[in-house]
């Protein structure tokens, strides 16, 4: 594939081998000390920012962030991590870490790099099973049970503070000497560093230059040269008005969920990660017994031929899903491939132009003839199409039971919530039966349905879709080995059965299954995958042998998500709706992305992607 200077692969670093020393051909410079790396940076950047006691006495449930100029092998990232781990007792603490690297290493070199460290194996072992694809913008990576978050930016240093979200408590100014990589040093660049600090915000950097150290001065740093570390004779550290710190305890108050599917679910999994009481709320008997309830759901994006902000959040979302999902592979998550047909001549020529215009990573997707798209899928295809290697299928109810359950979510079924109102500083949620559940924040979670909720008297643009899928019983069915995407799916056989579908029925509020759209379904996946289906279902009479269900997806105007705050309400009142036919691959990272703002904790999504779910377009 050809490299499109507006695609998403990013150019790897460039490394040569010295005694085992990674060094950056780009630069002439290398990655870490010959002395001894790892000791060179717990002197320089855990020591000169006081880490272990600053960690030590870290509020319960706060946060602290640490910020860094240039990621390169993940050492410091590492060793800032180890420390994390021996100085914090706390739980709910969670230690973030925002690195940017315009020049990341490949993930066999950076296990190589990190293979120098035999004390750090197990960290870097996980580090690098979670390890990203080359992609540019954010990738927000959850390690240690929740206890550790990176945002790791791929791409210019510049972008990366000017897009975004977060506070550091201490900086490591690490990367490339000025004199070889004086880009990372512009005057924007530590006015930025600035925008991203605090009273008491902390620095160190392995530099003792003039220009930078009167350049963090003048950004309002009190600076101090001191030793340096083995044969660098000086170093400096600073501190921004160093009266007091920059630690802050968390947004801490419990939250109510009103909707219990895949994307309530998701979310209060996630706050409960972080030491959130959360109070889930569903006027049915159970988890994910509306649109999320069906038996599967596949695991994808449509990508659009031209990288741009949609494109971008749907690449981060399906890169963020296929990590978090990929603990739950021996329950409901199936990681068996994806397979998107060039099912007829427009999409032929869309997949064309989307190959030649964009250089993704074979470890995202790849093209793929007809051989080879019939070999990986298990059934003979028609035609090509784009391998989706990491993706697969969900069973989504039984996700929404699974994620529903830890001591900090009280579920509240059976609970069908009628109004909403704000009183002092708490929101009121009345049910049918009169009962009364009070919380300081609340999100809805509750599809369409959300705009008879939210006090608001103007049109709220959600509309619902019906979506009716077919289950296949195995005699009926030639059942692939991976999920096959076309203008429907089909996943392999989950037992007896298969789910293929859906229907987009636009302004059809049938709640019931008919005859007429298991019909569509089926033939649509035989013209889509011919002689998969038994042609005794392919007659006049066969969509009566088979069953389903019918679900509503909710969508908004321009067919993106909403995960904000409404900010024309009183505080406190989030919506979390609109994922259509992807809420799947949406939601993951749409809940990280919310827990982060409800906790004050560092955004896993750059500005420009968080403008796209901003609940303040969908009111008119």
């Amino acid at each position: 594939m050809a490299q499109s200077a507006s695609g998403p692969a990013i150019e790897p670093a460039e490394l040569a081998w010295n005694d085992g020393i990674p060094e950056s051909t780009q630069f002439g410079d290398v990655y870490f000390s010959r002395d001894n790396g790892l000791e060179e940076t717990r002197y320089v950047f855990l020591d000169h920012n006081n880490l272990a006691d600053r960690f030590a006495s870290i509020e319960h449930g706060s946060h602290f962030v640490v910020a860094e100029t240039g990621f390169g092998t993940g050492l410091n990232f590492l060793a800032a991590w180890q420390l994390w781990r021996e100085s914090v007792t706390d739980s709910d603490a969670i230690l973030h870490f925002v690195s940017a690297e315009r020049y990341p290493l490949t993930l066999k070199d950076l296990t190589r790099a990190l293979a120098a460290w035999p004390e750090l194996a197990p960290l870097a072992e996980e580090l690098c099973d979670h390890y990203p694809p080359l992609t540019r913008g954010v990738h927000r990576i959850v390690l240690d049970g929740g206890r550790v978050r990176l945002t790791l930016f791929f791409g210019d240093v510049l972008d990366a503070w000017n897009q975004l979200s977060f506070t550091a408590d201490a900086w490591f100014l690490d990367g490339f000497a000025p004199s070889l990589n004086p880009e990372m040093w512009l005057d924007q660049a530590i006015t930025l560093i600035r925008s991203h600090s605090a009273p008491g915000t902390t620095l160190a950097t392995f530099t003792a230059v003039g220009r930078i150290r009167r350049a963090l001065a003048d950004a309002g740093f009190t600076m101090r040269k001191t030793a340096g570390y083995g044969r660098k004779r000086d170093m400096l550290t600073g501190v921004l008005d160093d009266a007091g710190t920059a630690m802050r305890a968390g947004h801490n108050a419990p939250v109510a969920i009103v909707g219990s599917g895949i994307s309530g679910c998701l979310l209060a999994r996630n706050l409960a990660g972080r030491g959130i009481r959360v109070t889930l709320i569903d006027a049915a008997d159970r988890a994910g017994a509306a649109a999320s309830g069906n038996l599967q759901g596949a695991l994808y994006v449509k990508l659009g031929v031209e990288f741009n902000d949609q494109t971008e959040l749907g690449l981060t979302a399906l890169l963020f899903s296929q990590r978090f999902y990929q603990p739950f592979s021996d329950n409901f998550w199936h990681p068996t491939g994806l397979l998107q047909l060039a099912y007829d001549d427009s999409e032929a020529d869309r997949q064309r132009r989307f190959i030649c215009r964009n250089h993704y990573p074979e470890d995202i997707l790849k093209p793929v003839d007809q051989s080879e798209a019939s070999r990986l899928s298990g059934v003979t295809t028609q035609s090509g199409g784009l391998w989706f290697p990491a993706c697969g299928w969900l069973e989504p109810a039984n996700a929404c039971e699974v994620l529903s359950e830890h001591p900090l979510i009280e579920k509240r079924f059976g609970c069908r919530i009628s109004s909403l109102t704000h009183q002092g500083k708490q929101w009121r949620l009345r049910d049918h039966q009169g009962g009364e559940i009070a919380a300081e924040r609340v999100v809805l979670c509750t599809g369409h349905s959300s705009a008879d909720l939210i006090p608001y008297e103007g049109d709220i643009r959600l509309k619902p879709i019906r979506g009716q899928v077919t289950h296949l019983p195995a005699e009926s069915l030639n059942s692939p080995d991976s999920v096959i995407c076309g203008k429907r799916y089909l996943n392999p056989f989950n037992g007896d059965c298969a789910v293929t579908g859906a229907t987009f029925d636009l302004r059809d509020e049938n709640p019931n299954q008919s005859m007429e759209s298991h019909r569509e379904n089926l033939t649509e996946l035989s013209n889509m995958i011919p002689g998969v289906i038994d042609t005794d279902y392919l007659s006049p009479d066969g969509a009566e042998r088979v069953d389903g269900r019918v679900g509503f997806r909710c969508t908004t105007h321009d067919y993106q998500p909403v995960a904000d705050a409404l900010e024309n309400q009183p505080n406190g009142l989030y919506l979390f709706t609109g994922l259509g036919s992807k809420g799947l691959t949406y939601a993951p990272v749409l809940a990280e992305y919310l827990a982060d703002r409800l906790t004050g904790q560092p955004a896993c999504l750059p500005k420009k992607l968080a403008r796209r779910v901003n609940a303040q377009r969908i009111l008119r």
